[in-house]
């Protein structure tokens, strides 16, 4: 693949898309863990990125909500739009009392993509996933919708986030999916047994959000989600440890390590580690220069088994409908 300021470009997907091998994930610049960036600050890293290559951006409507993507429409005005592939989502709403709930209504599913368009301040989103699953209706009523954007030019490209190998399969039936985005890392692997195999045999691109496990595998635990609580913490820390001690073998930091592990997964995998400081996307930039024998991978899969980790990825408040399923087709048609 060609290469942009050192950041090679990939493939995401049989259907034409070409992102940065490594994207940027932009929900913490103005929503999520810890205090948000002065927006001043949030644009400066985000033109930096892409001067440094990064081009791939993921936001969501959900993120603030709305304000992330109220972000990135003023960080790509002035020439900048035409420089990167812009990925958002839709299908979660949160309530004034904070509860979440999930939508792939044909009529929301427009709704929100054309409020997306506004806020963003652009005429196409790149690629549009449907954030998570709704378990109440068919996948193909919503991709039926999503089909609609694209010949309407709203879209270019489709994504599922947290979809079940099935739901993919019947998704992809009705109109291409070009990417899925699911939690895929050193301690974040059980994507590996079906969810990667169906992408991989169908053209599917595969995006992995939090690929460093929330902070967890570049510098150790820090926030208060299951896995870093102390019942787990103890047990969890020894994959930590494992991994930054062969990390300092290797002259580079756990966090390059970690992002490197999925970059040697294959040119169809694209992380999209998420940061709000510069010096940290400089550094896992350079994830993309470290190099892993067939040795060291096999080693750190050894490490990173299933048993390595305890705890769920989520609070039972967040909606994760992790590798959700639908309803048939034919139950939608006789309600």
């Amino acid at each position: 693949m060609a290469e942009a300021c050192g950041v090679r470009r990939i493939k995401l997907g049989s259907q034409g898309l070409e992102v940065s091998a490594q994207g940027l994930g932009c929900m913490n610049l103005s929503y999520g863990y810890g205090p948000t960036k002065p927006e001043a600050d949030a644009i400066a890293l985000l033109r930096h990125a892409i001067h440094s290559g990064v081009t791939f951006f993921d936001t969501s409507d959900v993120y603030g909500p709305h304000t992330n993507e109220f972000l990135l429409g003023k960080a790509l005005k002035d020439g900048f739009r035409e420089k990167v592939e812009l990925a958002t989502k839709f299908g979660v709403t949160v309530s004034e009392d904070g509860n979440f709930a999930i939508s792939g209504d044909p009529e929301y599913v427009r709704f929100a993509c054309e409020a997306s368009l506004k806020r963003l301040g652009v005429t196409s989103i790149d690629l549009y996933y449907q954030h998570r699953i709704d378990t109440t209706i068919p996948i193909e009523v919503t991709m039926g919708e999503l089909k609609k954007l694209v010949e309407e030019g709203k879209i270019k490209y489709v994504g599922l986030s947290e979809a079940s190998a099935s739901t993919i399969r019947r998704a992809h039936a009705v109109h291409p999916v070009t990417a899925v985005q699911l939690e895929w890392s050193l301690w974040s692997r059980d994507v590996e047994e079906d969810i990667i195999p169906t992408c991989r045999e169908l053209g599917i691109g595969i995006v992995c959000y939090s690929p460093l496990g929330r902070g967890f595998l570049a510098s150790g635990p820090k926030i208060t989600l299951p896995r870093f609580q102390q019942e787990n913490l103890d047990h969890n820390k020894i994959l930590y440890v494992k991994v930054h001690a062969m990390s300092e073998k290797k002259g580079c930091t756990p966090g390059q390590l970690a992002l490197a592990w999925l970059h040697h997964q294959g040119d169809d995998v694209c992380p999209i580690p998420g940061t709000t400081k510069i010096e940290n996307l400089d550094q896992n930039i350079g994830a993309l220069s470290v190099d892993i024998t067939p040795e060291e991978m096999a080693d750190l899969e050894a490490i990173s088994q299933p048993e390595s980790v305890k705890g769920e990825r989520y609070t039972a408040m967040v909606p994760t409908f992790k590798n959700s399923d639908t309803p048939p087709l034919s139950s939608w048609k006789t309600m």
